[in-house]
């Protein structure tokens, strides 16, 4: 039965419910656009790796509550109050890279930062017309997480990748289906149904053949993706504190565009 709370910081950031074989995990904090905080990042590494162990799950759907999927990292998190979100992330990126179950993702509203670098590590993506999805790391004096700056060029190829990366676009539900990101878009209405309705039929195949294909699919990128999340790592060191960093930290604070030509000046 699903959990049922307030999206507060005594209620829980991430819902679950299974039926059919079907996890259904609900990001659950509305009001910050489900934005994680250390307590979201690490209720959802553990359902992550909860749904790994039990056999009661085939297949795993992770949407959002209140309209929106995700608005990455909450930028309170950034500012030194939230220590433990650095941890979590990495915890969250340990289990995601061990799940070996069909991943399912229904996106719609935002999905910003690892709002959208979550999604290029589902196995299937459904999006909702509300969509709008951004790789904001370059506008943020950062470089791109989660494996994307390879997993984005190997699903849209290196020049797509290219252009959402330098520019950091705002990328719409028909762009986002043209350019590989999603599988399909749908009226906001019913775009949960479709895709538990994808994730039941794929729960009804065996669960050996299930997680024996999704190993063989996840070996074929596994070195690549690694070997991406050790660069990330290192630009984020150097990136992170940057004079660049500072002022698109500076210029969310203060509700104003970041002017970055300054700094060159």
């Amino acid at each position: 039965m699903k959990e049922r709370a307030e999206a507060n910081a005594a209620g829980p950031r991430v819902l679950r419910e299974l039926r059919d074989g079907v996890l259904h995990l609900t990001l659950n904090r509305p009001r910050r656009k489900n934005a994680f905080d250390a307590a979201q990042w690490r209720e959802f590494s553990t359902a992550l790796r909860d749904a790994r162990a039990d056999d009661a799950v085939s297949v795993l759907l992770v949407a959002g509550a209140g309209g929106d999927f995700s608005a990455g990292v909450d930028v309170r998190s950034l500012s030194g109050s939230d220590q433990g979100s650095a941890d979590g992330f990495a915890h969250t990126m340990d289990a995601l890279l061990a799940f070996d179950k069909p991943l399912l993702a229904a996106a719609s509203g935002a999905a910003v930062g690892f709002g959208a670098t979550f999604l290029l590590h589902c196995d299937l993506v459904f999006v909702g017309e509300s969509l709008r999805l951004r790789l904001p790391f370059v506008s943020l004096g950062l470089v791109p997480e989660a494996g994307s700056s390879y997993l984005l060029q190997a699903q849209i190829g290196p020049r797509r990748a290219a252009e959402f990366l330098f520019t950091a676009d705002w990328i719409g539900a028909a762009r986002a289906v043209e350019s590989g990101l999603a599988n399909r878009a749908l009226p906001d209405d019913s775009l949960l149904e479709a895709a538990l309705a994808a994730a039941r039929e794929i729960a009804a195949q065996p669960l050996s053949a299930l997680r024996a294909t999704k190993r063989t699919l996840m070996a074929s990128r596994e070195s690549a993706l690694r070997a991406a999340l050790d660069a990330e790592a290192q630009g984020m060191r150097e990136q992170v504190g940057s004079p660049e960093n500072l002022e698109a930290l500076r210029a969310f604070f203060e509700k104003r565009a970041p002017d970055f030509r300054k700094l060159r000046d």
